[in-house]
This record gives C-alpha cells, structure tokens and sequence, in this order.
C-alpha cells in the first residue's frame, strides 16, 4: 500500500504561523503610526536587535551552539549593504537580500571550521571572531573606511509603499517611520521562516543534536553539516540584522560591532528563553527601552545624567541574574508557567 509523504512543515501550522504574522503586522502598523518619531526610532533599534537575536535562537537555543560573535556577522552585513548602498544603481531590498547571502557565505567558513568544537572552545572560536572582524575595516580603510566608517545612503521609500501607506493610514510617512518599517518587516519576514524551519524536520534533528549528540549520532544523523546549517541560517539573519542596522543609524563602523554586541544579543536570547522567537523578541525590547527607562528613573531619584547612565547595565545584569536563577527557560519559561498554572486552577474549579 503507498504510503503519501509526510510535509515538511503541516499545512495547519504553516496557515497558524502565517496568521499570526499578519496579526503582528496589524500590531505593528497601529504601534508605528500611534508613536512620535522618537519611538520610532527605537522600534528600529529593536527590529535589527531581534533579527539577530531569532537567528542566534536558532543556534544556541535550538542546536545548543554557544556563539559570541554575532556582532561580526552583523558587522559582515552592514559594511555590504554600505558598499552596495553607495550609488543610486542598487536597490536597498537587493542590498538586504545580498548581505544575508554574503554573511551566509561567512557562516558556512566559519561553521565549517568551528563543527567540531563544543562548550568554551566554541565560545573562544566565535570570540576571536568578533575581536578580528572589526579590526579588518581598519586595516583596509581604503575600502571600508577605517574607524571612522562607511556612511550609508538611508533609502527613500517607494511611491508603491507611500501610497499604500497613506491609504491604509491616511498620514505622511517619515524617514523614521519608513525605516522602522522596513526593520519590522523584515522581522516578521524572519519570524515566519524561522518558525516554520524549527517546526520541520531540521527543527527537530536539531533539537535531538542539543538533547543527546551521542544518541543522534548513532542514529545516521551528520552532526557537523547540521551545525553547520545551524550556523548559516543564524549568520544569515545576522546579515540581515546589520543591514537594518546600517540603514538605521546610517553608518557602519567598527565602534558599533565591538563584543559587546555579541554578548548583548546572547544576553537577550538567555533572558528572553532559549529555544524561544518570542523570547527573543522580549529580550530585544529589554535591551532597547530597559536602560532609558532606568536612566530616567535614576535622574528622577537625584542622580547625575552619568551615574543614572552607569546604573543602566547594573540593572540589566541583575535582571539576568535574576531570570538565571529563578527562570531557567527564560522570562518567556516563566510565563508559559504561569500560564499553565491559571489554565490548571481554573479547570479545577
């Protein structure tokens, strides 16, 4: 009797996943055309930091691959979508797709080189990488600009998407706005594919890799080309991510890519929930609206402009040592437990 192929991903969560993007670009078009300028241009800000930190999911939360240098593949991206974006001949949604191709390519080296490494040697691998790749911008400055950077070209939006705008909205539409809404769709964009990748096959090959990588092994699964796919997806969208980031703040330099990039965005996928496209969401907002919140909060206590400043990454520490200790599956762990818990109590009455 013949049996019908299984699909890649079932058709009812492709149709949920896709339902549930929409409904977000809904969330994301009232939040955009209800805010200033300001928040704007921190809804960007956390677009690119969530791009990044989804793909980072995808490698340490779904294949158990610890990666601190994200911020270079993120640098990868942006210095490509500033070299491209220097004329008017290249469109900046071709830039986009080409960065992501080029970090790729990066991904698949590096990947490549790192499949046999675990634990601290990875970590010390993808370390090396996010001290050197700046470093390279410098030393061709010719090319790249040196510490002073490449300036980019912030892209005008199309007349096909002002007028759509001004139809659905009936506003004008800004220079922040548009950017915010080329990062936020972009993300939704990312969130689709990587929602119905982690539920595929790869999704759950990789889940078996993280979980027991003798028992996998010995059943005929390739340990190293799955990290190494593992890692060019996480690369691409970190492409992605510098290339909204690029557009964003309008410059690419190696002040923006230094470890404390790669260690934010790890930091968010931990505190976010490993594993988790939500969380990481959730621990992309932390980092962009948590420390102007404490900020405030600290002058609003009577402390100077820099003390309430230096008192920002305290609290996002503390923040990360709480969730550590009290939510090991991260902040979105916590609420799926506390959700759980209310759905129990209340069938029970």
């Amino acid at each position: 009797m013949r049996t019908l192929p299984r699909r890649f991903v079932p058709r009812s969560l492709l149709l949920r996943n896709l339902l549930g993007v929409l409904a977000g670009l809904v969330v994301v078009v009232l939040v955009l055309e209800t805010t200033s300028p300001f928040r704007n241009s921190q809804l960007a800000t956390m677009s690119y930091y969530a791009i990044a930190a989804a793909g980072l999911t995808v490698l340490t939360g779904l294949n158990g691959q610890i990666s601190l240098g994200h911020g270079a593949l993120m640098a990868v991206g942006a210095y490509t979508t500033a070299l491209l974006l220097e004329g008017d001949a290249v469109p900046f949604s071709l830039a986009m797709l080409v960065a992501a191709a080029v970090t790729a390519l990066v991904g698949i080296l590096v990947g490549a080189a790192a499949s046999r490494l675990h634990g601290p040697y990875l970590a010390g691998a993808t370390l090396a990488l996010a001290v050197g790749v700046p470093g390279l911008a410098i030393y061709f400055d010719g090319l790249l600009g040196g510490e002073q950077g490449l300036s980019v070209r912030s892209p005008r939006p199309p007349d096909w998407f002002a007028d759509a705008h001004y139809f659905v909205t009936a506003g004008d539409l800004s220079s922040a706005k548009y950017l915010a809404y080329i990062g936020w769709l972009t993300l939704l964009l990312v969130i689709l594919l990587l929602a119905n990748l982690m539920a595929s096959r790869f999704g759950r090959v990789w889940r078996a890799v993280r979980d027991d990588e003798v028992a996998a092994e010995l059943a005929g699964l390739r340990l190293g080309r799955l990290r190494v796919l593992a890692f060019v997806v996480s690369a691409a969208c970190a492409g992605l991510a510098g290339a909204v980031l690029a557009m964003v703040v309008r410059l690419a330099a190696p002040s923006g890519f230094t470890i404390v990039l790669s260690l934010s965005l790890l930091t968010a996928v931990v505190v976010g929930g490993l594993g988790s496209i939500a969380g990481a969401l959730l621990g992309s907002a932390l980092l962009v609206f948590l420390p102007p919140a404490v900020t405030n909060l600290g002058t609003g206590a009577g402390l100077t402009g820099v003390q309430a400043a230096q008192l920002a990454p305290l609290v996002y520490g503390v923040v990360l040592v709480v969730v550590m200790l009290l939510a090991p599956g991260g902040a979105m762990g916590l609420l799926r437990r506390f959700w759980r818990r209310g759905i129990n109590q209340g069938g029970s009455r």
